[in-house]
């Protein structure tokens, strides 16, 4: 199937939002799963229950609290674009940020499961030999929950290639700039005789997530056998 400037184009614009909804997201994510699986603190359900808010809320709603506190004229929006001139309002920068929001409670629990099946003995033998918190995190806990790290960024990278409602909510559906496969195939379906081509986005939203999927699986294998030397 020999793709079209326009599906490249969506393309192009799709993967470029999600990896940058992922990489950005990611740091946040390792700390903040790492704090929930090794501290106990008050206020620690209160926490849990907001990182995972955006699974529950409908997509509708969370493109609309952006829209509230990232706009320019937001809470937090406007600040960013007085002081810094960063601005999320309908470019691809908003629609990485709202993929994010959504993307980021399936990494943080992925990656949290990871870090809480490693055993902590392995860490506090390593904290009573003389290592600092920070060392343990990087040299031991790290590698060993890497294979859920990974797990967590293939399912948030496959949750922003398909974020829909909170994109097209907070930054609209401009072409060229903010318009993903999704909502691509959005103004395919609600267009006369744009159900041929519809069908084609379709298939290659499928084709991305098993090569997504794919590609996970390998790395994992890949770093047992590091593991196992």
């Amino acid at each position: 199937m020999i793709l079209t400037a326009y599906e490249l184009q969506v393309l192009y614009l799709s993967i470029k939002v999600a990896a940058a909804a992922i990489i950005f997201s990611l740091p946040l994510g390792i700390l903040v799963a790492w704090i929930l699986a090794r501290f106990q603190f008050m206020g620690k359900s209160l926490l849990d229950s907001f990182i995972h808010l955006p699974l529950v809320l409908p997509p509708v709603v969370l493109g609309y609290l952006l829209l509230l506190t990232m706009s320019k004229k937001g809470l937090i929006g406007k600040w960013l674009y007085t002081y810094f001139d960063i601005s999320f309002s309908f470019n691809w920068k908003g629609a990485a940020l709202a993929s994010a929001v959504v993307a980021f409670p399936l990494m943080v629990r992925s990656i949290r499961l990871a870090i809480e099946s490693i055993d902590q003995r392995l860490e506090h033998v390593a904290r009573t030999l003389g290592a600092s918190r920070l060392r343990v995190f990087i040299t031991i806990t790290l590698p060993l929950a890497f294979p859920g790290i990974l797990m967590g960024l293939v399912l948030g990278f496959a949750r922003s290639l398909g974020e829909f409602g909170a994109t097209i909510t907070f930054v609209s559906n401009i072409p060229g700039e903010t318009r993903t496969l999704p909502l691509a195939m959005y103004t395919l379906i609600e267009t006369v005789g744009g159900e041929y081509q519809a069908m084609r986005l379709c298939i290659i939203a499928v084709i991305m997530s098993i090569i997504a999927l794919l590609a996970s699986e390998w790395l994992m294998r890949w770093h047992k056998r590091k593991l196992a030397g």
